[in-house]
C-alpha cells in the first residue's frame, strides 16, 4: 500500500541515477520541480510529490536591499525604501478593527480602492446648508417687510391715473429686496450648474464645483446689474426721471418674486431628484411668466398713454430678449470652456 512519504520513494531525491545502455549515469541534486517529480514512480501520490519537493527545496526568507534604489527616469525623484511605503488606511482597518473578541487577530487586507462616490448636490453639506440658512433669512426678511409686499403685489395690477405708484421704501425693505436678488442669482447659478452637468460635462478643470458655481453667480449678478443699467440709459433718453425710477422698482420686485417661485423647483432638483424634462418644463413656465408681466409693466408704464405697439415690441425685444440671449449663450460657452476634454 503507498504510503505519503518519500521515505518509501524508490529513487531518492539526493542522488539521481539514469541508466543508459551499459553505462550508469549519475546527476547532481535536481534544481527545479520538474527534476523532482521526474525521480518519482509514475504511481506516486500527490502527497507524495509534494513531500518530495519539499524535502528538496527549502524556503527562504526574503531579505530586501536596504538601499534606495537611485536608478531612476528623467525627471523623477528618487527611488525609497519598500519598507517606507505608506498603506492606504481602507487597507489596514477592517469591520472588526474596533472589536475586542477580534484584536490581535486582524490582519493587514490588501486589496483595490472601490470607485469613490460621484458628487451630488444632495450629499454637499455646505451647499443643504447655505439653502437651509437661505429659507430661514428669506422667511423671515418676508415677515417683517409683509405689509410693504401685499401693497406691491395689490398695485402692481392696477392701471394708474397718475405715475405716482409706488410708496417710498424703507432702507430695511431695500435691503431685503436686494438680499432676495441675490437669492435668485445663487437660484439660477445652481440651475445653470444643473444643467451644465447634464448636458455639458460632469469633469472641469477647477478644483472644486463651488467654483463653477460662484462663476455662474459672479455672471448672473453682472447681468443683473448690467440689465439695470442699460434701462437706464435708454429711459432716461426717452422718458422722464420719475418713470426710470418706477420701473427699476418694478425690476427689482419681479427679480425677487422670480427668486421665490424658483426656490421649490430648486429644492425639488437637489433632494428629489426630480427629472430633467420637470426642470426644464417648471423653469420654462416661470421664465415665460415673469417675461409676460415685465412686458405688461413696461406697457403700463411706458406706452399706455403712446399706444405705439411696433414701439413697445422693438423696446422689449432689444431690451429684454437680447439680453437674456447673451446670458444663455455665455452660459454655454463658459461651461465648455471650463470642460475637460479627453
Amino acid at each position: 500500500m503507498p504510503q505519503d512519504s518519500i521515505t518509501h520513494v524508490e529513487q531518492p531525491v539526493e542522488a539521481v541515477t539514469a541508466r543508459v545502455g551499459d553505462s550508469v549515469v549519475h546527476s547532481s541534486k535536481p534544481r527545479t520541480p520538474y527534476q523532482v517529480l521526474r525521480t518519482l514512480p509514475r504511481d506516486a501520490t500527490p502527497a507524495q510529490q509534494d513531500s518530495a519537493i519539499q524535502a528538496t527545496f527549502q524556503p527562504a526568507e526574503i531579505r530586501y536591499s536596504s538601499q534606495p534604489d537611485t536608478l531612476h527616469l528623467p525627471g523623477h525623484g528618487k527611488g525609497v525604501k519598500l519598507t517606507d511605503i505608506d498603506i492606504p488606511i481602507y487597507y489596514e482597518k477592517t469591520f472588526f478593527t474596533q472589536s475586542l473578541q477580534q484584536a490581535g487577530k486582524v490582519s493587514t487586507i490588501y486589496g483595490m480602492p472601490g470607485d469613490p462616490v460621484p458628487y451630488t448636490l444632495h450629499n454637499d453639506n455646505v451647499m443643504t446648508s447655505l439653502l437651509l440658512a437661505s429659507f430661514v433669512v428669506t422667511l423671515i426678511l418676508l415677515a417683517n417687510i409683509r405689509s410693504f409686499v401685499v401693497h406691491q403685489v395689490k398695485t402692481f395690477f392696477y392701471i394708474p391715473r397718475t405715475d405716482n405708484t409706488f410708496m417710498p421704501e424703507t432702507s430695511g425693505e431695500l435691503r431685503c429686496q436686494f438680499f432676495l436678488v441675490a437669492q435668485t442669482c445663487l437660484l439660477l447659478s445652481i440651475l445653470a450648474y444643473f444643467f451644465t452637468q447634464q448636458f455639458i460635462g460632469t469633469t472641469f478643470i477647477l478644483r472644486s464645483d463651488y467654483m463653477l458655481i460662484g462663476i455662474y453667480f459672479s455672471m448672473f449678478v453682472a447681468y443683473f446689474l448690467l440689465h439695470a443699467l442699460l434701462y437706464t440709459c435708454v429711459n432716461l433718453v426717452f422718458f422722464n426721471s420719475k418713470k426710470n425710477v418706477q420701473w427699476i422698482k418694478t425690476l427689482l420686485l419681479i427679480t425677487s418674486v422670480e427668486g421665490v417661485i424658483l426656490f421649490p423647483l430648486v429644492l425639488l432638483m437637489v433632494y428629489f431628484d426630480l427629472s430633467t424634462e420637470s426642470v426644464i418644463f417648471y423653469f420654462a413656465i416661470i421664465l415665460v411668466l415673469t417675461k409676460i408681466l415685465t412686458f405688461y409693466k413696461c406697457f403700463i408704464i411706458f406706452f399706455r398713454r403712446i399706444g405705439g405697439y411696433l414701439q413697445i415690441i422693438l423696446y422689449f425685444c432689444a431690451l429684454e430678449i437680447v439680453p437674456l440671449a447673451v446670458i444663455g449663450i455665455a452660459l454655454v460657452l463658459t461651461g465648455s470652456y471650463l470642460k475637460i476634454n479627453y
